[in-house]
């Protein structure tokens, strides 16, 4: 498949093209600054921006799927699936936060108290981002939350989905790396599941 993922300089796109890569796809790396990410045989990088859909609609044209993986603070859903739709996409995953997973029916995570203030303006856009995804009707979109602990770590093949409810191992602790993580959202990628919806990987 030929995927255009924005935001491939972050620590979970970089992840994401590792994965989709070796598992033989084409993949077409865009930041505002491609040159920091590392040149790979089946990686095109291009230099875009997710928020001016006039000159990233032309980087996406002609891809079976764009992911992406770009922070929601200073982002706008509307300016990307402009973008996605002017450039005849049929599908649109995004990497999402775990903020606006539920602890409980109708309580998301990021409404609780002691969520950390440093992280809650990220979780509160990834949140309004997700419901305006909601109301999408003529775009297959996909977003992938990953659980409360998300950072580098093993790939190990091993994990379970959810749907909007926060997971958590046996010992209560809600994580999963973001190379695991990457397995999620490259199968899902080659194989839809949740076709307008939002679903989690944790362990």
């Amino acid at each position: 498949m030929k995927i255009a993922l924005i935001g491939i300089t972050g620590r979970a796109g970089s992840r994401i093209a590792t994965e989709l890569l070796a598992r033989g796809h084409q993949v077409t790396g865009i930041a505002r600054d491609s040159a920091k990410a590392t040149a790979r045989p089946g990686l095109t990088l291009r230099n875009g921006d997710a928020s001016q859909p006039a000159t990233l609609a032309p980087l996406l044209a002609g891809h079976d799927a764009v992911i992406s993986a770009t922070r929601f603070e200073g982002s706008d859903a509307n300016q990307l699936l402009q973008a996605v739709h002017q450039a005849g996409v049929p599908r649109l995953l995004v990497v999402g936060g775990a903020g606006s997973l539920e602890i409980a029916p109708g309580k998301a995570l990021v409404d609780t108290e002691g969520f950390p203030d440093a992280y809650k303006p990220e979780a509160l856009a990834g949140r309004t981002f997700l419901n305006r995804l909601r109301d999408e009707k003529s775009l297959a979109w996909t977003f992938l939350s990953p659980s409360a602990e998300f950072a580098p770590g093993e790939r190990t093949g091993h994990f379970r989905l959810g749907g909007d409810q926060l997971l958590a191992d046996a010992n209560g602790k809600s994580h999963v790396s973001m190379e695991d993580y990457a397995i999620a959202l490259a199968d899902e990628v080659e194989t839809p599941r949740h076709s307008g919806k939002r679903f989690t990987v944790g362990y």
